[in-house]
Formats: C-alpha cells, structure tokens, sequence
C-alpha cells in the first residue's frame, strides 16, 4: 500500500472514529435526556416512560449502524498496521475493547432491549431489564472510552 493511500486511509480512520465518538456521546448527553425529560420542554407529560424509551431505543438502532461501520474500519485500519509493523500496545488494546464493546452493543444488549420491550411495558419494570440496561450504558461507555483513545493515539502519530 503506498504511502499516500495509507494516508488518506488514516484521515477516513480519525474522521470515522471522530464522528463515532461525537455520535455516541450526543445520544448518551443530549438525546437521552431530552426524551426522558421530554414533559420539560412539552409542559405536560405526554409519553410513558416506556413509550420515551421505544423513542430512544429507535435511536440507538439507527447509532448501531454506524458503531458497527466504525469496528469494521478499526478491524481493517489496525489490521494493516499490524501487518505493517506500525502497531503498538496500546492502540492494540484499545482496538481490541472498542471491537469488542461495540458489538457487544450493537449485537447483543441492543436485540436483547428490543426483545425485553417487544415483551410490553410489564417486561421494561422487571430486574433482568435493568440489569441488562445498566450493562448495556457501561458497555457503552467502555466502546466511547476505547475510542477516544483509538483516536488520541492515532491523531499522535499522525501529527508528528
């Protein structure tokens, strides 16, 4: 791969792990709020909060296609720096917990809250659903965390 492929490649990589950041964290502070305080701004409160979570669930279905575009680019974008001796430990292990997170979230805890929801209201008051919620938010945090340090590091090295 010539230099200024890889280049360009790493451009894409920081803009794609920027905006999947950005993303993330915009649903977890100010989409998530909003529709769960949706009565603030409506003056009375129209939605049950399992109608505001349906809304914010739709939310994290739609985020969940780009947090997957973001790991198959961490897949191919680290793979090529492995084979190209340009790896180091840490961006090893932060690709590796944002890989892993990320389809934690998109594959497992997000199908899994939809099931629990398509279950009715009944289901969402239950402990497994809170419990899987919980993991689902630290699960989150650990794929925004993983890839703010994907990004640091590779903006590091790029900007040298």
């Amino acid at each position: 791969m010539t230099k200024k492929i890889f280049r360009i490649m790493t451009m894409s990589y920081i803009i794609t792990l920027g905006i999947a950041l950005g993303a993330g964290l915009y649903a977890g502070i100010v989409v998530a709020p909003t529709i769960f305080h949706s009565e603030l701004l409506l003056g009375s409160e129209l939605l049950s909060n399992y109608q505001e979570g349906l809304l914010m669930t739709a939310n994290f279905q739609k985020l969940a296609y780009l947090v997957n575009f973001a790991v198959v680019f961490v897949v191919l974008y680290e793979a090529i720096k492995w084979k190209n001796f340009e790896s180091d430990k840490w961006s090893v292990i932060a690709a590796f917990l944002m890989i892993a997170s990320g389809l934690l979230f998109t594959s497992y805890y997000t199908p899994d809250i939809i099931t629990m929801q398509q279950a009715k209201e009944a289901m969402t008051q239950s402990e497994a659903f809170k419990n899987t919620h919980l993991a689902s938010e630290i699960d989150f945090k650990l794929f925004a965390f993983s890839t703010l340090a994907l990004l640091i590091f590779n903006l590091k090295k790029a900007l040298r």
